[in-house]
């Protein structure tokens, strides 16, 4: 009796274990983020040790297809203007599989790009391999990362700020807040928000 008991409770354990290995939720504020090498629209691959200068990144995940994504894109556009030259660029990422969203190939992430005058980097997640390293789920969802000594520093996870629909009606700009925090050496206030878009396209 006591040897089935012992062995349930194994089982038990191991099942546990096995769960919390394959459900990592990805990055948390204060994680360090590993680098990545991904293709650009331009053929390039991109890095983030690529931007030697850079004090930290703003990293979007986020796509041609969502209409999300495409209600910030002239908001992302804007926040690569005031924030590269400072020290924090945009780097856009394109989660989705292109089987999935057809909408989303290289291809429609140049026409996309040309059209809208991105400024910055939109790379593709060739594989789907970095944005669940990150615990990215929607399009778009956000990660700041400082650079530092220790690596790349994750300081803020989620929304671009709280009204996606209609930008003359925002009230809060977690990014634009949090980026400016670190610009003055402070601590970001607002460390996470619940990232608003759709969800990230996959085939299973």
């Amino acid at each position: 009796m006591k040897t089935l008991k012992l062995l349930a409770a194994l089982v038990c354990f191991v099942s546990l274990t096995a769960f919390t290995i394959t459900t990592d939720s990805g990055y948390e504020v204060g994680d360090v983020a590993t680098d990545f090498s991904l293709e650009n629209i331009d053929g390039k691959m991109v890095s983030l040790s690529d931007y030697k200068s850079a004090k930290g990144f703003i990293v979007i995940f986020t796509c041609n297809t969502c209409p999300y994504a495409v209600a910030y894109e002239d908001r992302i556009v804007a926040l690569d203007k005031k924030y590269a030259a400072k020290g924090y660029p945009v780097i856009a990422i394109m989660p989705n599989d292109t089987d999935v969203k057809p909408g989303d190939n290289m291809e429609a992430m140049k026409a996309r790009a040309k059209a809208k005058g991105f400024t910055f980097p939109y790379l593709m997640d060739k594989g789907q391999k970095i944005y669940p390293q990150y615990g990215a789920t929607k399009t778009p969802h956000v990660y700041i990362l400082e650079k530092t000594t220790d690596g790349n520093i994750v300081k803020y996870i989620g929304a671009i700020d709280d009204n996606y629909q209609d930008a003359t009606a925002v009230k809060t700009k977690y990014v634009e807040n949090a980026v400016d925090a670190l610009l003055a050496g402070e601590e970001v206030a607002q460390k996470t928000t619940r990232a608003i878009g759709c969800s990230i396209k996959t085939k299973s």
